[in-house]
């Protein structure tokens, strides 16, 4: 699925775009060849792979990308786009998350 970057930039928390195309995989790192165009495959841990193709996952990508200090500033704005179908797909994957994820995700979900 798209690295966080990616994800973090369709949920609107940053206006960078990624320069090349990176996916995050549950395999090896590796570079495909495309004619010209290079994709990036990176090995993330399972929990960011959780809710593949979905607006919960994206959420769990970006924050992921974001990193531990920059989660509490950027957790409304990434809530706030979900669905109580996506809600509930975030809430069943905090068991899996970092602690540093998933203090503030359980938080502003019991909030929310």
């Amino acid at each position: 699925m798209p690295c966080g970057g990616a994800a973090a930039n369709c949920l609107g928390l940053t206006t960078q775009n990624p320069v090349c195309a990176v996916y995050l995989t549950s395999g090896p790192n590796r570079q495909l060849h495309f004619g010209s165009l290079t994709v990036e495959l990176r090995q993330a841990p399972l929990w960011q792979l959780q809710a593949p193709h979905r607006k919960a996952g994206n959420v769990i990508r970006a924050l992921a990308w974001l990193g531990p200090k920059e989660v509490e500033d950027n957790l409304e704005a990434a809530l706030s786009s979900l669905s109580a179908e996506d809600r509930d797909e975030l809430s069943a994957a905090q068991d899996s998350m970092p602690p540093w994820l998933k203090e503030p995700v359980s938080t502003c979900l019991s909030h929310g």
